[in-house]
């Protein structure tokens, strides 16, 4: 549809959670018109998301959560929410895979699928164990720290392959690496250190500097809460 005759879409986020922030991300570089409405973690029935309010949206009680009024629809989960936007309003592939061949297919879904199901949740177990838990079990947190330090590993050497730049080389961003960036970004939080990842610093640096990420930060800073 054409970008002059789109209503803006609604993203629901939390300011914490690392995953609404990469939908932002995607809404920026396909400049797509969108409002932000953020949530608050528990079950206050007009503000949390858990409370009935937002359980009307996602069933689930997770955010992000995306309404679309310009084709009716309302998607959840990160993955699904970043797939929808690329077949809907990335016609031109700005954000997919670097060819049509079928290895290229391959290679972005499989570093899709490596963050959404892999270092992303290692890396959020870490924050819950890290910063969350009320009762201490260094068993867990430990168990779960050294996957993630083993996971960044394995991203190191896909940079190395890849040639730093991008996750999947060159120098066009996909919607791979704003996956990559919300999660990555909170390494800190998680008391991980990217020392040993020089690569994954580097990156992390320049996707972070691009002004489509920065002003979906911004974006997101800048939201009305739910009751407000």
């Amino acid at each position: 549809m054409p970008k002059q005759t789109i209503k803006p879409l609604l993203l629901h986020a939390h300011e914490a959670g690392p995953n609404p922030f990469k939908i932002a991300m995607a809404l920026e570089f396909l400049k797509i018109p969108y409002d932000v409405k953020m949530w608050e973690f528990g079950n206050d029935p007009h503000k949390g998301v858990l409370g009935a309010a937002f359980l009307k949206i996602n069933e689930n009680g997770r955010v992000p959560a995306l309404e679309d009024p310009n084709t009716g629809v309302v998607s959840w989960e990160s993955g699904a929410i970043m797939n929808y936007l690329r077949r809907v309003y990335d016609k031109d592939g700005l954000l997919g895979p670097k060819s049509s061949s079928e290895q290229d297919i391959v290679d972005f879904e499989k570093w899709e699928q490596f963050l959404l199901t892999t270092l992303g949740p290692m890396t959020g177990q870490v924050n819950w164990y890290q910063n969350y838990n009320t009762t201490k079990n260094e068993d867990a947190l430990n168990r779960y720290r050294e996957q993630a330090i083993r996971f960044y590993g394995t991203f190191e050497k896909q940079l190395r392959r890849s040639g730093g730049e991008t996750v999947l080389g060159g120098s066009r961003v996909t919607s791979v690496d704003l996956h990559f960036q919300a999660w990555v970004k909170k390494h800190e939080f998680a008391g991980l250190s990217l020392e040993d990842c020089p690569l994954v610093k580097q990156w992390l640096a320049r996707i972070s500097s691009l002004p489509q990420v920065r002003a979906a930060y911004k974006k997101l800073e800048d939201a009305p809460r739910a009751g407000e």
